[in-house]
């Protein structure tokens, strides 16, 4: 007993402790835009420290790696067929995760969709005049399994295999700036680039960071929409794909931006977003877009099979209504006063 209230003890006075240095620190700011989306980072600092310059040269370097809108970068390289391209070690970081996630979901989730998010119009490329026979001949080199790293080098069993990594850069570029931030000691941060998030530690009053997660609106995809709910989170990612913010209508028709890579076809199912918490932003980036992939029904499947996942799941009703699945992590994360029913 005596160890117990010890140890509550200790506890207390260490939670007041950083509650009081916390206080008298002010929250530095640090925004700006990177990846052709902004980013929102909060952290204290007991030095007081600016770090914009340093997050602007992480973000512009990952770029580099990254990005298939600079032809000099890393990956657009590898999709031109260079020789000699040697990848570097957050290059094949992020590959390797995209295989796990890959292998995980079936192929929900494929780095390799690339050909595929051009011809429909939402990747690099302008749209093209799609129909059965270009679907079918774009998937003979869609297939994660057709691509491994060795060597340093990527080695493509058909060289009209490209990468795409944008379902998954952001929530991976979101985890080394969260490195970067605990390698300077900061503890205590909330990053969001482009809608993916880690948040560590604390706030300034000692609370867990509070997230909100969106009610889907397709009619006001260019703004904030409500927020209906809000998590409070602690060392953890979260991150939200959902179809109702990049999707065209043509003829009538809705095309969303979530490629399905077993058909060739935009994912066409009830599930409307998905917000998804896990240990790094990385993965929740990239089974956010495998959800969407997936529909509710075999999401919700996957994630009782992934107990180590947490997922809070929008989707629609046959009468057009909006429900919501969650898991039981999410639960104990919820703000109870937040969540409208």
């Amino acid at each position: 007993m005596k160890n117990t209230i010890r140890f509550f003890l200790l506890c207390s006075l260490t939670f007041l402790g950083f509650q009081i240095f916390a206080q008298q620190l002010q929250v530095i700011r640090s925004d700006g835009y990177a990846q052709g989306t902004t980013y929102s980072i909060q952290y204290y600092d007991n030095q007081n420290r600016n770090f914009d310059n340093e997050f602007a040269q992480l973000l512009a370097e990952f770029d580099l790696i990254f990005s298939a809108y600079d032809s000099s970068s890393i990956v657009s390289r590898v999709n031109r067929n260079e020789n000699h391209v040697i990848v570097d070690s957050l290059f094949i970081e992020c590959f390797d995760k995209s295989m796990k996630i890959s292998n995980q979901t079936k192929g929900d989730f494929d780095i390799t969709v690339g050909p595929l998010v051009n011809a429909w119009g939402f990747g690099t490329k302008q749209k093209k005049q799609v129909d059965g026979h270009i679907i079918d001949s774009l998937l003979k080199f869609v297939g994660y399994k057709n691509v491994f790293i060795f060597k340093k080098t990527v080695i493509k069993k058909d060289k009209r295999i490209t990468l795409d990594f944008n379902a998954i850069a952001q929530g991976f570029s979101t985890d080394l700036v969260s490195r970067f931030l605990l390698s300077k000691g900061v503890t205590n941060f909330l990053i969001n680039i482009g809608g993916e998030v880690y948040a560590n530690g604390f706030e300034g009053n000692g609370d867990s960071w509070k997230v909100g997660i969106e009610m889907p609106n397709e009619n006001n995809s260019d703004s904030l929409n409500p927020i209906k709910a809000t998590l409070l989170v602690k060392n953890l990612a979260v991150s939200t794909s959902g179809n109702y913010r990049k999707f065209y209508i043509e003829n009538g028709v809705k095309y969303s931006h979530e490629i399905n890579p077993h058909n060739g076809y935009p994912a066409k199912n009830n599930l409307l977003s998905a917000t998804i918490v896990t240990k790094d932003c990385a993965s929740a980036d990239g089974y956010a877009t495998a959800c969407m992939v997936m529909g509710l029904e075999k999401s919700i499947a996957f994630l009782k099979s992934h107990t180590e996942i947490d997922a809070f799941l929008y989707y629609s009703k046959p009468d057009g209504s909006i429900a919501i699945f969650k898991t039981k992590g999410i639960d104990g994360m919820l703000d109870k006063k937040s969540i409208s029913k």
